[in-house]
């Protein structure tokens, strides 16, 4: 089964001390499980997707603007992604099986052509990897499982800033979805 692997939101406003919207230690903590993951399947020639949330300044439409402080605003230092895993993307971004994807959404699914990139790809199989777990990586998670693509999330790769909602999710992945926790 073809497998891809995708990076959720690991950016500097999620995941750096002074972020906008920061897991801060649990999202740093995870940064080399992250690299090795992407490392591993860039080095088998396996997709790789960056997928990242992207909002703009003052868009009072947007559901998260009620929710959330200003984050991951579009050409801000907050919006890149975070330590090393940026060195990654940067050293692999031409290879044709290596994506950075804006999403506006909780899920990568949401709104973006992530789906069909897959699916041309024969990709059946999704890894998940990246922040937070119990919002964007549970959300893509959900849509993944309703299009039908086998789920596993890599618990030492998967961080949030409320320890409470990380439990349940990595809990809700295994006994809803049927998503492989390892």
């Amino acid at each position: 089964m073809k497998r891809a692997l995708v990076v959720i939101d690991y950016t500097n406003d999620f995941v750096a001390s002074e972020g906008a919207l920061t897991c801060g230690e649990p999202g740093q903590s995870i940064e080399d499980n992250i690299i090795s993951q992407s490392e591993e399947f860039i080095s088998k020639d396996e997709v790789v997707i960056f997928a990242v949330d992207v909002h703009e300044k003052d868009d009072s439409y947007h559901p998260e603007t009620q929710l959330f402080p200003p984050h991951n605003l579009r050409g801000t230092e907050g919006r890149n992604l975070y330590g090393k895993i940026s060195d990654v993307y940067e050293n692999h971004q031409h290879e044709d099986h290596v994506f950075y994807m804006d999403k506006t959404r909780y899920s990568a699914f949401c709104g973006t052509d992530l789906d069909i990139k897959l699916r041309d790809r024969g990709i059946a199989e999704l890894h998940l990897v990246g922040v937070c777990t119990d919002i964007c990586v549970l959300h893509t998670a959900v849509d993944a499982y309703n299009l039908g693509y086998a789920i596993t999330i890599h618990r030492n790769a998967v961080a949030s800033f409320n320890q409470t909602g990380h439990d349940w999710a990595l809990g809700h992945f295994e006994s809803v979805l049927g998503a492989t926790v390892k």
